[in-house]
């Protein structure tokens, strides 16, 4: 077994300092998007014990007047992708147009979409426990009529 040389120590000490220093920075002052060497939110907080628990919907309304699931099955978009962009569809609401194409996209022979809504339920917690109760809030709406 060979020992490690003056300089290949001195090396492996510097990366290490130079990782530690780069975690703490991140860990310190990092965000999401810096993620190894930055906090993870979802996994560094927690809510409050009597905080709502909020879960995120996408639904579209045709022409017939049903309301439509519009998850990943029936757009090929992700619920994490529209959570990540919301604040977009809020500024822009014409962007979730691309919703009701992609749906389109994927049933043809279905009714067409004339609304697609961000909707979050609010699910009731008291001391950690769900209430059993809930409102739902619409984030943003997109009409085709415009």
């Amino acid at each position: 077994m060979e020992t490690l040389t003056r300089r290949g120590r001195g090396a492996r000490l510097g990366a290490t300092a130079l990782g530690l220093a780069v975690l703490l920075a991140g860990t310190a002052w990092g965000t999401d998007d810096d993620f190894p060497f930055g906090p993870f939110r979802m996994y560094s907080t927690s809510d409050p014990p009597d905080a709502p628990a909020p879960d995120t919907r996408i639904e579209g309304v045709d022409r017939t007047g049903a309301v439509v699931d519009l998850g990943q099955d029936a757009t090929g978009i992700r619920r994490a992708e529209i959570e990540g962009q919301q604040s977009r569809y809020v500024e822009d609401p014409a962007r979730l147009r691309q919703v009701a194409d992609a749906y389109a996209e994927r049933h043809p022979d279905a009714a067409a979409l004339v609304e697609v809504r961000i909707v979050i339920r609010w699910y009731g917690i008291e001391t950690g426990r769900p209430t059993g109760r809930w409102t739902d809030e619409t984030v943003v709406s997109w009409r085709a009529d415009g």
